[in-house]
């Protein structure tokens, strides 16, 4: 069977669209990605397709799937809700109809869909709704039921790699400023940054270094410990964890991090604290247990990541709903 995918080029979104690309093809499905999301235009006229794909005319005479966010149906005379209507199965990223301030005043954290559009999906029994975070249904007020699919570690694209010089470093850390629109998870950032440079751990912290691949793969796998922190509204709210969680706990599997409700409440056993200078403490112990004891921690959590959280999973949860 044929799936549609959507396709980012940067940002979180690129790695967890490819993540989802990996595992629907690692399933068996015949993959149709166009280059960039915005290209899903139009059926034609005589219906035939709803992606621009030149000689591929016939794509939709067979039974397909659709993964798309809400906002390319956001308009009641797109022919994608045509295509929608006529999938086998169609997975809608719902984003919340309104969201806490003072985020929820930024257009990233909320759907934009008009509500014909919206009652339109709602009425197809073959659209299933699903978001990365814990499901609050007054944020999705005006949509059906919304499931919970958290993120996952594509372990498709991100194979250990075994690299000497990376087991010098205690604790690492590979990311970008991330500003979701109020650009606070920078200060977070420096105060956790500054208390680690100057605790005496050998630390590596890449943020904006554009590392290869490959770089980023290995740092992650033979680093001892990895550091994960998170924006103001998942502290604060809980509802979601980022893509770092998964990765982190998927290659160099001994994870810290700041607090979120759902990342504890999925991975019970990773310490958290918001503050700095605990989070340095529990580093100092980890660093302090033996390579044999830290090795046993993180052989457990990978093969938790392994058999209950990569895209693979996510892809079948999804096609359970």
């Amino acid at each position: 069977m044929k799936a549609y995918l959507p396709s980012y080029m940067n940002d979180a979104g690129h790695w967890i669209y490819k993540g989802y690309q990996n595992a629907w093809q690692q399933l068996g499905y015949d993959i149709i990605i166009p280059d960039r999301e915005k290209s899903i235009a139009t059926l034609g006229s005589n219906n035939s397709t709803f992606l621009r794909i030149p000689g591929r005319e016939d794509l939709l005479s067979e039974e397909y799937i659709i993964m798309a966010s809400d906002h390319l149906a956001d308009n009641m005379s797109s022919p994608f809700l045509e295509a929608a209507a006529r999938s086998y199965k169609t997975f809608i990223f719902a984003q919340p109809n309104s969201f806490p301030l003072p985020w929820g005043s930024h257009p990233n954290f909320h759907c934009n869909c008009s509500d014909e559009t919206i009652q339109a999906l709602n009425d197809m029994d073959n659209v299933y709704l699903w978001t990365f975070g814990d499901v609050n249904p007054e944020f999705h007020y005006k949509w059906k039921k919304v499931h919970t699919i958290p993120l996952a570690f594509d372990s498709i694209s991100y194979v250990p790699l075994k690299y000497e010089e990376f087991t010098k470093y205690d604790i690492c850390y590979i990311g970008g400023w991330a500003n979701n629109g109020f650009d606070e998870k920078r200060k977070i950032m420096m105060e956790n940054f500054i208390e680690f440079k100057n605790s005496g751990l050998n630390c590596a912290f890449f943020i904006n270094k554009n590392l290869t691949h490959e770089q980023e793969t290995a740092l992650l796998y033979n680093s001892k410990i990895s550091l994960n922190v998170h924006d103001v509204y998942q502290r604060v709210l809980g509802y979601d964890t980022n893509e770092r969680t998964f990765k982190s706990l998927g290659l160099n599997g001994l994870l810290i991090s700041d607090k979120v409700n759902q990342l504890e409440n999925i991975f019970p056993s990773i310490k958290t604290s918001n503050d700095p200078l605990e989070l340095v403490k529990i580093t100092k112990e980890y660093v302090s247990l033996t390579e044999k004891e830290r090795g046993d921690i993180k052989e457990e959590n990978r093969q938790n990541i392994l058999d209950n959280h990569c895209y693979t999973n996510r892809v079948e949860q999804l096609l359970s709903l």
